[in-house]
């Protein structure tokens, strides 16, 4: 045997790397090597002769992460790694069908359906059924039919009460029919028609047993009920399940995984207990003691605890900001300081919890002129519900926008389809006139009313927003264009544009004109110069700006993350859901465990949100580190209340009444409650004798307080 292959393998991963042929679960923490030691198993099964490569199956979840196996591996054992069956689950499904779709009822040339080509086929049935696409919008529709497949659900297998699922139902199985009857499969259906092959031919869930004796699972934390179940078909009890994951970086709860597959491999194979990889090889020794102490508060955990040789490093910085404009310009202030002590900006990024936050971090890294990339998204002006909004706010402004108007014509959905802009398109060329001229000289035809109807729509707005200032505008734009009902009813995305609508309404808020006449004008120059060539090319060094989601599995020497505070990270969503707190408190070990030296953690103690001022609180997150392995950079207090209290009465924010005679309390003021004690008025709603506070308590949080009952229990302070 090659000893090479062994060397430098430390106790654990050596285990791992040489466990007997029988199945086992692999705890591989951040940092510590769990792709070499899934490559390295395979080859010591090939180098030992235990097994073939026909003998081994290997899953990922990512294409990139299936290539980087085979590279190791060919640089480890002499074997054409083309012939082994490693990929995705999407990709060996694929592979499984091309061999056996007799067996699966599909043709043997069928086609595969990406995203846009799935949605287009939905929206032909529809329109073959002449079913409407705004009652039904064929997202909405597209999302359900991939949950159901993605839960391994067929349409005859589902009831329901209201008219509105039975009729989803209906159109899921009337959808697979149309597919059947093309011979085309979208990417749920590979996974799901393959499950349903192995599961009802035994003779062949047999042969695959037989002949795949290891099957090995990256990211196995990650997998959803169906995938398992798939897994389960192929490696029987005589198999060697080899599954390696995370318990604590499990984040993907809302695409359906499973982190409870992990004891259920345990449970299902006899495995006596993980095999715990714990030595990190990214991260200083205070970044691990401090995620090892916030992911230790989460129950049901099968346990490990990082550690590293690498020494204590640096002290995590952190940083309480007076507003998220300030906590923008520090970071950026800083990732301009490390620059020029020498530290390259493409191994620095910022992470953030929703892809709002990246606005106002954009714009200060122009105003700056520090090069960035958003990785894995796109910049915020160039989202498109944010191009939507503006195309809008163009036609406002100016209806002759040939551009603005060819975007929103249809959006959302309202009648007028392709044939229906062509002609427009062709009347504006032979009359030598805008589209708009065109259109408001269109004449009869079934999609008339339509337009005319779009016609009466931009005219009303550009009436209503006369009088209105450009946040107003902005905001009764998404409003009324339908944009926002469009997004509401997007089950998937439509939260995250949303916020990035909101967002936009932010920034208008924000926004200076020089001209408060030409605040439109000035606004939409502004956006275009914004969206202009400031993100760097491919290869340049940048600033690299993520979700936290989209941070999973990279590392980076200096690492920030921002928003923290309570409704942001943690999101609200979460806040009265158990398992959707320790969901987040995931995701903040993850964001922490990308940063190799340093590590900064900021909050704001006032945000702009969905158009409105907020003071939140700092997130529970930073209060469950040790505080011995903080380094404070801010001016902070004992209790979350006084900053903003502070701030007031040093006249940073303004102290105005929330609305008419709310009993003589203001926005900002302080005050003490017999049973919750100090606190800081942040919100109210009602007016004379019934009225609410939102008071944000110092030791016992956010709480609304009805004044007809608290009234004798608050004092002014």
């Amino acid at each position: 045997m090659n000893n090479d292959l062994l060397a430098g393998l430390n106790p654990e991963q050596l285990s791992a790397v040489t466990w007997p042929a029988k199945s086992a679960l692999v705890l591989a923490g951040a940092g510590s090597g769990k792709t070499r030691v899934l490559t390295t198993r395979i080859a010591w099964l090939l180098q030992t002769g235990q097994a073939s490569p026909a003998g081994v199956l290997a899953v990922t979840f990512t294409n990139k992460a299936a290539r980087e196996m085979q590279t190791r591996l060919a640089a480890m054992i002499p074997v054409n790694v083309k012939t082994m069956w490693i990929g995705t689950f999407h990709g060996l499904c694929n592979r499984f069908l091309r061999v056996h779709y007799r067996d699966a009822g599909l043709p043997q040339t069928f086609q595969i359906l990406d995203s846009g080509d799935q949605s287009s086929a939905i929206k032909r049935l529809l329109k073959s059924l002449d079913i409407s696409d705004e009652k039904f919008p064929p997202k909405a529709v597209q999302q359900f039919i991939n949950s159901q497949k993605e839960s391994g659900v067929r349409a005859g297998e589902l009831s329901a009460h209201d008219p509105y699922t039975r009729k989803l139902i209906e159109l899921y199985a009337a959808y697979d029919a149309q597919c059947q009857r093309e011979g085309v499969v979208d990417f749920a259906e590979l996974l799901l028609r393959s499950y349903e092959v192995l599961s009802r031919n035994a003779a062949l869930s047999e042969h695959y047993r037989n002949r795949f004796r290891f099957v090995l699972v990256d990211e196995f934390q990650d997998t959803n009920r169906l995938q398992y179940a798939w897994l389960k078909l192929l490696a029987g009890p005589d198999n060697a399940l080899f599954a390696v994951g995370d318990d604590d970086q499990s984040i993907y709860a809302f695409r359906g995984a499973e982190v409870g597959n992990m004891r259920a491999l345990l449970s299902d194979y006899g495995v006596t207990g993980p095999i715990r990889l714990e030595q990190n090889y990214r991260s200083a020794g205070t970044i691990l003691d401090a995620a090892n102490a916030l992911i230790e508060r989460n129950d049901g955990r099968l346990g490990k605890s990082l550690w590293t040789d690498a020494g204590p490093g640096d002290k995590i910085r952190l940083y309480e900001a007076y507003s998220d404009g300030e906590e923008a310009q520090f970071i950026v202030d800083e990732v301009r300081a490390l620059a020029r002590d020498g530290w390259n900006l493409a191994d620095m990024a910022v992470l953030y919890r929703s892809n709002a936050q990246s606005r106002i971090l954009e714009h200060v890294l122009v105003q700056s002129g520090v090069a960035y990339r958003i990785y894995g998204g796109l910049r915020f002006f160039e989202r498109q519900e944010i191009k939507h909004a503006l195309a809008y706010l163009r036609l406002v402004a100016n209806p002759e926008d040939d551009n603005a108007l060819l975007r929103v014509i249809n959006v959302p959905a309202r009648g007028i389809g392709a044939r229906s802009v062509e002609n427009l398109q062709t009347a504006s060329r032979e009359q030598g006139v805008s589209l708009w001229q065109a259109l408001c000289g269109a004449g009869g035809g079934r999609t008339a009313g339509k337009l005319a109807e779009f016609v009466r729509l931009i005219d009303s707005l550009r009436q209503r927003c006369e009088a209105l200032s450009l946040a107003e505008t902005i905001s009764l734009i998404i409003d009324a264009s339908g944009l926002r009902a469009m997004y509401e009813a997007d089950k998937k995305d439509g939260e995250e544009r949303l916020a990035n609508l909101d967002e936009l309404v932010n920034a208008a808020l924000g926004f200076l004109p020089q001209e408060p006449a030409m605040a439109v004008i000035e606004f939409l120059t502004q956006a275009s110069l914004e969206a202009g060539d400031h993100q760097a090319d491919a290869g340049a060094d940048a600033l690299q700006l993520m979700t936290v989601h989209a941070a999973k599995g990279l590392e980076f020497d200096a690492v920030f993350v921002g928003g923290l505070e309570e409704g942001l990270f943690p999101h609200e969503n979460s806040m009265n859901d158990g398992k959707g707190l320790e969901e987040e408190r995931r995701l903040m070990y993850v964001a922490m465990t990308r940063a190799r030296k340093r590590l900064y953690l900021s909050c704001a103690q006032s945000r702009m949100l969905h158009g409105q001022s907020r003071y939140p609180i700092r997130s529970r997150f930073v209060d469950e580190l040790p505080a011995e392995l903080l380094q404070v950079l801010s001016a902070t207090v004992k209790t979350a209340a006084a900053p903003v209290r502070n701030a007031y009465a040093q006249g940073r924010i303004a102290a105005a009444p929330l609305a008419a005679n709310l009993g003589g309390w203001k926005m900002g003021q302080g005050l003490h409650h017999t049973k919750f004690g100090d606190g800081v008025v942040i919100n109210a709603e009602g007016a004379g004798d019934d009225v609410r506070l939102q008071i944000n308590f110092a030791e016992h949080g956010i709480k609304w307080l009805d004044l007809r009952y608290a009234k004798d229990k608050l004092s002014a302070q």
